[in-house]
């Protein structure tokens, strides 16, 4: 016997969500949804969530079990015990639930949407289809296996204190695009897409790819979409003269120095942001914790210079 502890909410009747405790006898081999499903029809007919195919591919029945994003049709129940046989369930984060379960993906579609989620060329379509070889198909092949969950946009760190940005499934979806061979937009694509609420606002945490419940994993999609960016010369932007400024850094010297990267990604003609370093600086000097001007040699630096050789041949 399992405690099933669900987040419940209806502002028509109470405008605060609360928990709500429910006592199942979890059968062999079901599911989270299973378990849902049965506390719906055996127990309370009002509990609200989305579902439709139970096979994984829908994304509909996205939902937090005991913190974490999950496709509650793909998770065993019993895997998600807690020592007291409790399983916590809540609504996705970063969206706003409309009652119990279901959240409002608007926020959501609409970034979607903003990425131009389809072919753009400058030629009219031939007759039959435009073709790619496998090796083409391959560059795109984990992007397009998303399902629109919204696990990674639930999970993602930097939406919880940003919601202008663009968010993992968006951008996943954009590098279907910016690496498809028919796709004739590729520098127009990472010019905005490295603009602020874009690539360079991810944070690496890799969050999005502990929740993607597909081969999609988000985070990889924008490093490929970072490197494309890079290559088109997309340059003017704090995020890739950071990017740029590592590579320089190890490159020639071993290690980075972290006194010229900040310099650099903000831009040596950019005075109002360096200006606003001054102040982190500061802080920074009074806590004693400014880098050596004269950093000591790491051990294996010749290695680290061949390396780099190596890669620019």
């Amino acid at each position: 016997m399992a405690t099933f502890r669900i987040k419940r909410y209806n502002p028509e009747i109470k405008p605060e969500p609360y928990y709500e405790e429910f006592q199942l006898d979890i059968p062999e081999g079901a599911t989270l949804l299973d378990c849902i499903n049965l506390i719906k029809w055996t127990q309370d007919g009002t509990l609200t969530y989305r579902m439709s195919c139970r096979s994984a591919i829908c994304g509909s029945c996205g939902m937090k079990a005991n913190g974490h994003a999950q496709l509650a049709c793909q998770r065993q129940a019993t895997s998600l015990l807690d020592k007291d046989d409790t399983i916590t369930i809540e609504p996705l984060g970063n969206m706003q639930p409309i009652k119990d379960l279901v959240v409002d993906f608007e926020p959501f579609w609409d970034k979607v949407n903003k990425i131009k989620p389809y072919l753009q060329n400058d030629v009219s379509p031939p007759q039959k289809e435009r073709t790619q070889s496998p090796e083409q198909f391959r560059l795109i092949d984990d992007s397009s296996t998303c399902i629109m969950c919204g696990n990674c946009y639930s999970d993602c760190n930097v939406l919880e204190v940003d919601d202008k940005f663009l968010g993992p499934a968006a951008l996943a979806k954009a590098q279907r695009f910016v690496g498809d061979s028919r796709d004739k937009k590729t520098l127009e694509r990472v010019t905005e897409l490295s603009e602020p609420g874009g690539i360079w606002d991810c944070t690496h945490c890799g969050e999005c790819v502990e929740r993607c419940p597909k081969p999609a994993q988000p985070f990889y999609r924008i490093k490929e979409i970072m490197s494309v960016a890079l290559e088109q010369g997309v340059h003017n932007n704090n995020g890739a003269r950071h990017a740029l400024s590592f590579v320089k850094s190890v490159k020639s010297s071993g290690r980075l120095n972290e006194n010229m990267i900040p310099v650099e990604s903000m831009g040596y003609f950019n005075f109002k942001g360096l200006i606003d370093l001054i102040p982190i600086g500061l802080r920074m000097l009074l806590k004693r914790k400014i880098p050596p001007i004269i950093h000591k040699s790491i051990d294996d630096v010749k290695d680290v210079k061949r390396i780099f050789k190596e890669l620019d041949q």
